[in-house]
């Protein structure tokens, strides 16, 4: 895997506890273009807090260019925003 630390655009819906689950993310790929990747499966779920800053890391299971992949996104608590840390 490959750490990339990118900002992506993420779709997510949440449960009545607040809980997130992501569902599709936008990438913009090597060409300059936008690429949509599903989210298959949600392998695990921790919390982790780095120099203070908490954080929600997804490890996610996609299908990319016809290839499974194992990937890892984090959802930063305090900003709400989410990236693509590793693929």
């Amino acid at each position: 895997m490959k750490i990339i630390n990118k900002e992506i655009d993420l779709l997510c819906w949440f449960d009545k506890q607040g809980a997130a689950t992501p569902i599709r993310f936008r990438l913009l790929n090597e060409d300059g273009q936008d690429q949509v990747i599903k989210i298959e499966k949600i392998l695990k779920k921790d919390l982790e807090k780095l120099a203070g800053n908490r954080m929600f890391v997804y490890t996610c299971q996609s299908v990319i260019n016809d290839e499974t992949r194992i990937l890892t996104l984090k959802y930063e608590l305090d900003t709400c925003r989410w990236f693509l840390f590793k693929i």
